[in-house]
């Protein structure tokens, strides 16, 4: 894995480091391989990409969810680009909807675990957001190398089922399209979904394939009897539209969406937008290279948010947390933002960039409880060392505040999103509205760092343990073979730290360009309106 712009005393620029991603994406868009590619169009089928964009009303306006997922996983089983499934946040017909789509070009679009994750995040997505789900189905199945990883548990495979179920009962839409195969338990998500459609001669769908049934009962039957679109649209009646072929079935789904109902919304403040004060080009300059020089995040902002809509809460207080309402392409939104300049108090102390202190997460606790009062959503822009530690912060009740903090953003019921433009160590990831508090979205800047602490103190820590323990064994440790062990530990903390290694796990929905983050944002809030339903806000008990 390449060392990216984050790493320890020679950082790569977030410029090149962005290239890099950019050039592992487009080999990532290949799914199985050009000859697998060849191999789908011989048969008369699209690819899953290629289906998404035939479906969608613009290509450019497909905000995809967990490209990187399996990135580096399974490379003894052979890979398993974008975690076999296609996800993502499209335009069909006008309305914005969740598109889920098997890619029969890695392992036949057989499920890794990775694959049903991705496949409960999308489904996640929909239930938050309200918003309408197509999938287009072509999948072999469980990859049964690793069934006692996919199969049993809550979140394995029979959750997407489940899902399907709930989905229904909250009267989200849900089309599902049968492309390819659809064996095995996988048969119930189609026909679990509202509506279903088949393509003649390449579709099926059933419970167990001719091979199976041959030797489980001893019948003789080929697939396209058993479970093709002929049987099931004119003899089962398990599916509702036989197609011709692929194309005609994207738009037979675009036509049905083009005629569903109306829907209410949270009804999100917005306004006419305006451009940002500054090019957002100009992140790329703002963040240094080097990780562990400050920087002022209010710069950051600058180049995100509408020009002259911010308005700061306590500006002078908790200085190392930024909080403020402003507008993102119109929409009203509260920001809670790491600080990284160094800071003084009205008593003189200094504190540190990216650290929470007692007073800033005080402060941040308020305002998460008034943009709940106020049904305002908010956004969180991480690059956190943590909370501060030692005697003074103990005694002063640093986690009394930080558990302020994390209940307050726990119970929190208004729409949150997660961009991590840096650092997101220890507790600092939780009170950031990390991946556990739920998010709406999570995006990851090329230059984010997901761990338990910073790289530096977590292999000197590691590396002191590994030296005592081969001291007590009665082993002598040279100043040199101290110094390999470091260099080793570190290396692998910096491999688990990198970006690629927290979106191939969906740690976060995707590594985007600093550019978009404006762009994402607003689409992500534009997603969330969609569900009317917040509940109101109440938090557990709070120590003061």
């Amino acid at each position: 894995m390449s060392s990216s712009n984050n790493s320890g005393s020679s950082p790569q620029s977030l410029n090149a480091f962005i290239k890099e991603l950019n050039v592992e994406e487009e080999e990532i868009k290949k799914g199985g391989g050009e000859r697998r590619i060849k191999k789908q169009h011989k048969k008369g089928k699209l690819t899953a990409r290629e289906r998404i964009n035939q479906l969608i009303d613009d290509k450019d306006r497909f905000y995809e969810i967990g490209m990187w997922a399996g990135y580096e996983m399974y490379e003894e089983e052979g890979g398993c680009p974008a975690g076999g499934v296609v996800t993502g946040v499209g335009y069909v017909s006008g309305r914005q909807c969740v598109i889920v789509a098997n890619d029969a070009t890695v392992k036949a679009g057989a499920w890794f675990p990775i694959t049903a994750k991705k496949n409960l995040r999308a489904q996640e997505i929909a239930i938050e957001n309200h918003l309408p789900i197509i999938y287009l189905v072509d999948s072999a199945g469980v990859y049964l190398p690793m069934q006692d990883q996919i199969f049993p548990d809550k979140d394995h495979f029979g959750r997407i089922f489940r899902n399907n179920a709930v989905i229904s009962a909250k009267g989200i839409p849900q089309i599902a399209a049968i492309m390819g195969s659809c064996v095995a338990g996988g048969a119930y998500l189609p026909i679990m979904s509202d509506e279903a459609l088949i393509v003649d001669g390449t579709g099926s769908v059933f419970l167990a394939g001719s091979y199976l049934v041959k030797a489980a009962i001893g019948e003789n039957v080929d697939n396209e009897t058993l479970g093709g679109a002929t049987t099931h649209t004119e003899i089962s009646g398990v599916t509702d539209y036989k197609m011709e072929d692929d194309e005609e079935c994207l738009s037979t789904v675009r036509d049905l969406v083009d005629k569903l109902g109306p829907f209410n919304t949270a009804g999100f403040n917005r306004k006419e937008a305006k451009e940002p004060g500054r090019e957002p080009v100009d992140l790329l300059d703002i963040l240094p290279d080097d990780r562990t020089k400050p920087y002022d995040m209010h710069e950051i902002l600058a180049c995100i948010i509408d020009e002259d809509s911010f308005t700061e809460f306590k500006q002078g207080y908790g200085q190392t947390l930024i909080t403020g309402y402003a507008r993102i392409d119109g929409w009203s939104v509260g920001i809670v933002a790491n600080q990284r300049n160094i800071t003084k108090t009205k008593k003189g102390e200094m504190q540190i960039g990216g650290v929470i202190y007692s007073d800033s997460a005080d402060k941040a606790a308020r305002f998460v409880m008034n943009c709940n009062q106020k049904k305002i959503p908010i956004i969180f822009f991480q690059d956190v060392t943590g909370f501060m530690i030692g005697k003074r912060s103990e005694h002063g009740g640093i986690i009394k505040d930080g558990a302020k903090m994390v209940n307050a953003v726990a119970n929190s019921t208004v729409p949150k999103i997660t961009i991590v433009v840096g650092n997101s160590y220890g507790a600092g990831n939780y009170a950031m509205c990390g991946r556990a508090y739920d998010p709406r979205f999570m995006y990851a800047w090329p230059s984010a760092r997901i761990a338990v602490m910073g790289g530096q103190q977590a292999a000197k820590v590691l590396t002191q343990i590994r030296v005592s323990s081969l001291k007590k064994r009665g082993e002598e440790i040279t100043e040199e073979e101290e110094q390999e062990i470091l260099k080793e530990i570190s290396e692998r903390y910096d491999q688990q730290t990198d970006v690629r290694y927290a979106a191939a796990r969906l740690w976060v929905d995707a590594i985007i360009n600093p550019i978009e983050t404006r762009e994402r944002i607003s689409k992500a809030i534009e997603s969330a309106n969609h569900n009317p339903d917040i509940e109101e806000f109440k938090t557990g008990v709070i120590q003061v």
